[in-house]
């Protein structure tokens, strides 16, 4: 194995494992409340989960912008703007959190008059609400923290700091809810102290790996007017690209339930499938945002090409690879997510559209990733928007006579509208990069 697939390997098994822990904490939470005794605590927890996770999701920024920026500084050398880079973004996500946490009445009351649930649930979603929003500020500071820590080509700790999230939210829920007799109020508290436990080693992490760089610290240079503007520029144009992937991905769920709850369940299945697959790629895509942008940052153009090159070959592997699996086991994989033979039999009708995930996906995840890394994130928004446009284009133009199988096919040429004019942009990505 040569050295360009140690490197990329050492980013993306680590990153690829914290992929893969993140959905764990909502497990758990509904693992342990779903032994209470009534489903409405299972529907505030999804609920209250749901709103966090489009939250967090919308302000992901704090996290790509960074890597992409410090992984460039860090292929400079560039130490004081390492440093920066890391106050600026951590500082910035910690402001957010402050103004969620300030609007946290009306971001609810807006909340559920969208989702309208039941006078049960909206009681204990509201009460899970109100005591995690308090952990905005350790989620978008660690966001920041994540980032830096990816741009440094370092990807152990944020899969340290994810792993000691989980071991901390199961003992301490279990704890509050088993022994302090606590219900959504518990598992909430338990959510909270593994959000700051996360956040506090995090930063007891930096200090023991990268103390040495508290020299560079000068807040002077931090809030300079250049600075700032490019931070917020490439960070809007993520931002808003972020919207546009919301847009698609909360319409497919809407119009899969409008179609009963039988074609709801289908969907959400078979979008599992997608989900694995972009839990292993989106690693190589943290690979492809630390390396590109170092290399950028050093003037290597070589070192960057054959970046891109090897990160396409693992792409097209791991494609393979999940082409097959699902082909030769994804009804298996079905059956261990549902019982129900009407669902498991109503999902064999779609289920080669899920088979072409991978390759219609490949492109986008690995250009994502190399497109973050040259803060080329104009490049990204454009692709995004112009794949989010053919997406509803493809449904509209065909749902009255495809129906479901419309949603699908949408969702496909929407995946590889992004890939196609990510690789259609790159040359030009290229050359602003090296100019």
């Amino acid at each position: 194995m040569n050295t360009i697939d140690k490197q990329i390997l050492q980013i993306a098994l680590p990153s690829i494992v914290s992929n893969i822990t993140v959905p764990l904490l909502g497990l758990i939470d509904v693992a342990i409340v779903g032994h209470l005794g009534s489903p409405a605590y299972i529907g505030a927890i999804a609920v209250g989960g749901m709103l966090f996770n489009i939250i967090y999701w919308i302000f992901g920024f704090l996290r790509m912008g960074t890597s992409g920026m410090t992984s460039q500084a860090y292929g400079k050398r560039d130490l004081p703007e390492i440093v920066r880079l890391l106050i600026r973004s951590v500082g910035i996500g910690l402001a957010v959190a402050l103004c969620l946490i300030l609007l946290q009445v009306p971001i609810r009351q807006a909340a559920f008059q969208i989702i309208r649930p039941t006078e049960e649930v909206r009681e204990m979603a509201t009460l899970y609400f109100h005591i995690c929003i308090w952990g905005a500020p350790a989620m978008l500071g660690l966001y920041g923290l994540s980032g830096w820590y990816i741009g440094m080509q370092n990807s152990r700790i944020p899969m340290y700091i994810a792993i000691t999230q989980n071991i901390v939210n199961i003992m301490a829920s279990l704890s509050l809810v088993c022994f302090f007799g606590m219900k959504v109020e518990g598992v909430a508290l338990g959510t909270l102290i593994a959000q700051y436990a996360g956040f506090l080693m995090g930063l007891v992490l930096w200090m023991n790996r990268y103390g040495k760089l508290k020299k560079y610290i000068v807040w002077k240079g931090v809030l300079q007017k250049e600075a700032m503007i490019r931070f917020f520029q490439v960070n809007r144009d993520i931002f808003l690209r972020t919207l546009c992937l919301v847009a698609v991905t909360l319409f497919f769920t809407s119009a899969g339930a409008s179609q009963g709850e039988i074609i709801l369940a289908v969907n959400t299945l078979l979008m599992q499938l997608f989900t694995l697959f972009s839990y292993v790629m989106d690693g190589f895509a943290y690979a492809g945002e630390a390396l590109s942008g170092r290399y950028i940052g050093a003037r290597n153009r070589k070192a960057f090409t054959d970046t891109v090159r090897h990160l396409f070959i693992w792409g097209a592997g791991l494609t393979v690879l999940f082409t097959l699996v699902y082909a030769s086991g994804g009804n298996a994989f079905l059956a261990l997510l549902t019982d129900d033979r009407n669902v498991i039999t109503a999902a064999g009708t779609y289920f080669y559209w899920a088979l072409a995930i991978p390759a219609a996906g490949i492109a986008a995840f690995i250009w994502d990733g190399i497109f973050i890394g040259a803060t080329a994130t104009r490049g990204m928004l454009l692709s995004m928007a112009a794949s989010a446009i053919s997406f509803f284009a493809v449904y509209y133009g065909f749902h009255t006579v495809l129906d479901n199988h419309a949603l699908w096919l949408a969702f496909l040429v929407y995946l590889s509208m992004r890939g196609a004019m990510q690789t259609l942009l790159s040359r030009k990505v290229m050359e602003k990069s090296f100019h």
